[in-house]
C-alpha cells in the first residue's frame, strides 16, 4: 500500500494520507463495514462457512 495524495480542483495538494492511516481505516472497515456504506444501502451479510449438507443439496440440482 502507498500513501495517497489528495488534490483540490485547481490541482493544489490538499493533504497526504499516510500508509498508517490507510491501514487503520481498512482494519476498521473489516471490523464494521456498515460504517462505510452509502446512505440508503444495507450491509451485505457476511459469508459464513459452507456446510457439507449445503454442498450435497447444490450438487443434486
Amino acid at each position: 500500500m502507498h500513501e495517497v495524495k489528495v488534490y483540490d480542483s485547481s490541482g493544489n495538494l490538499k493533504k497526504i494520507i499516510s500508509v498508517k492511516a490507510l491501514t487503520k481505516r481498512s482494519d476498521q472497515q473489516i471490523q464494521s463495514p456498515s460504517l462505510y456504506n452509502k446512505k440508503g444501502r444495507k450491509a451485505k451479510p457476511m459469508v459464513g462457512k459452507v456446510d457439507e449438507k449445503d454442498l450435497k443439496v447444490a450438487s443434486t440440482r
